[in-house]
């Protein structure tokens, strides 16, 4: 019987070990997450508005290219606003404010910073699920990507610029082939959206879709393929 308990109490430890290995192991993945989140903190947005003077009307009917803007810095409630029309969470299950095919969403909206009321100059990450800037680089990059974007300026003096890119395969893994055309799709509402949001704030921005996508994404640190580019300002 005292045999019988020593060898119960033996395999218990065994037992024991075993599942703290496999915990360990199965915590290695969280814990590199965890550091890796430590070293770019993510900062949280105000939250957006949903009503405004301005009809969608309206916003249409001035809807314009803008390639000239003052010198004003944006605040960061106006650019918490344009990140949320470009991408922002609309509904209880994730949906958003642009449509997307199969609800697979492929696209990522980078920020660069210059001159921003409450944001510091650098190039950050839009997280829609927690409507946050993740930091990537702590560097004003609006010249470097000025010049990988054919050296159009207004990028350079705009106080902020929005960039879409993309990553096909979360639609071509559904779509195939014709995935990438959904993808310009959503990029193309996206845009718009980009548009009319500065309608309604009584901003400027232009759609710039010249650039050397290689360079862009060396410039920005990305694997994602960039789509379109959106300096933003004051009219």
């Amino acid at each position: 019987m005292h045999k019988m308990f020593k060898v119960f109490i033996f395999s218990i430890i065994i037992l024991w070990s075993g599942i703290m290995i496999i915990l360990s192991l199965t915590e290695l993945p969280l814990l590199a997450e965890e550091k890796g989140h430590s070293q770019g903190e993510s900062m949280r947005l105000p939250e957006p508005k949903f009503k405004s003077d301005i009809s969608v009307e309206e916003a249409l009917l001035n809807r314009r290219s803008v390639r000239e803007f003052g010198e004003d810095s944006l605040t960061i409630e106006r650019v918490s606003q344009l990140l949320w029309s470009a991408q922002g969470i609309t509904s209880k299950w994730g949906g958003r404010t642009s449509p997307s095919a199969g609800a697979l969403y492929p696209l990522e909206i980078y920020v660069l910073v210059g001159k921003v009321k409450g944001i510091k100059a650098g190039f950050y990450h839009y997280e829609p699920d927690k409507h946050s800037l993740t930091p990537k680089n702590d560097k004003d990059l609006r010249e470097e990507l000025t010049k990988a974007s054919l050296k159009q300026e207004e990028i350079l003096v705009a106080p902020v610029t929005l960039v879409i890119a993309a990553v096909y395969k979360r639609t071509m893994k559904k779509y195939g082939q014709r995935g990438m055309r959904y993808v310009h799709m959503e990029a193309g509402s996206v845009g718009e959206n980009i548009y009319l949001q500065c309608g309604s704030l009584g901003l400027g921005t232009v759609s710039i879709g010249a650039f050397e996508d290689e360079e862009v994404k060396k410039v920005l640190g990305i694997s994602e393929e960039p789509l379109a580019i959106f300096p933003v300002g004051n009219k």
